[in-house]
Parts: structure tokens; sequence; C-alpha cells
């Protein structure tokens, strides 16, 4: 199998990134799962996600859970369930000063603000189980990561969702 490329990105994501992206975590088939995104784009855009999922099946999972309430039942356990709580504003943290280390020193324009998604820190605002994912496959201590990767993987496609910058007529998001 070959080196992902841009074009796999784009295949997989719809459309070309609107920065320069690198490749962070990749699934046993060797396509991108997660891109790293600088905090500001090409245009000069701020844009609050470091880090992009870009694997159809984690993201079909991953709405699945959305769509039935998964971000208000993980809001909640963050307010009932304090180590949890206390975790999440840690990952929300940890995020904003990570992303704030790649804005360059000279810029004095608008830059990206808030935690995992743009969250506001010092809540418990989830947001986005897509971002929080992305967050934990990254290699990123996430709670909310964490809990969205045990419900959706293992990430266990047949056969690859891109080949050669194309999606893949052969891939399914069903086994």
């Amino acid at each position: 199998m070959t080196e992902p490329s841009l074009a796999d990105i784009e295949a997989q994501i719809g459309r070309p990134p609107r920065a320069e992206s690198k490749v962070l975590a990749r699934c046993h088939l060797a396509v991108p799962v997660v891109i790293g995104v600088p905090p500001l784009l090409d245009d000069g855009t701020p844009f609050p996600t470091t880090y992009w999922l870009t694997c159809p099946l984690a993201r079909t999972r991953i709405g699945r859970l959305e769509s039935s309430g998964g971000v208000k039942r993980l809001e909640a356990k963050a307010e009932n369930d304090p180590v949890f709580g206390r975790a999440l504003e840690d990952a929300h943290d940890r995020y904003a000063l990570n992303r704030e280390e790649l804005i360059p020193q000279d810029h004095d324009g608008p830059t990206p603000g808030g935690g995992v998604a743009g969250s506001p820190r010092g809540e418990h605002r989830v947001k986005c189980l897509h971002a929080h994912y992305a967050d934990t496959a990254a290699g990123n201590d996430n709670p909310v990561g964490d809990l969205v990767g045990e419900w959706v993987e293992p990430l266990d496609c047949v056969v690859p969702c891109v080949i050669d910058g194309e999606r893949n007529p052969e891939w399914t998001d069903r086994p």
C-alpha cells in the first residue's frame, strides 16, 4: 500500500483541506484517520480544530452517536462525575495550549480560542464528538474521546475507503 496523499485526504473529506495538514493517525489499512490542521488556515482564518477526523467509518459511527444525544449525555456525565469533568477541563486546557504554541510569534491578527473544537474553557462543554475522538486518536488524553473510541472502534474496514486519491467503490461503512 502506498503512502497516503493529499488526494486521499481530499477524497475522504470531499474537498481539499483549507491548510497544509499532516497525517497524525492511520488505520490498520494505512489510510489516514486524523490529520493535524494549523491554527491559522491558508487565508489567515483562525481555526480552533487542531485534529481533524478524516476516516469516513469513524465519522459515520460518531455521527450516529451525536444524533442519538451523545453530546448531551457526555456533558451531563462531566457535570455529574467530578473526575470525568476535571479530566475534560484538563483536555480543553491542554488542547488550547498546544494550539497556541503553533501560532507564529509574529502573528498579530485574530487567533482561535477555546478548547477542543473551540469549546469554552472552564466549562463542561463537549460540542463535537468527532473532534474529541480525533484528539484521542492523535494520541492525546481526552476522556470524551476515550469513551467515543470504546463505542466506535475497532475501525475494521475490510478494504480501504480510498485508493490512489479516489473513493473506493468497494468500501462500505457496514461489515
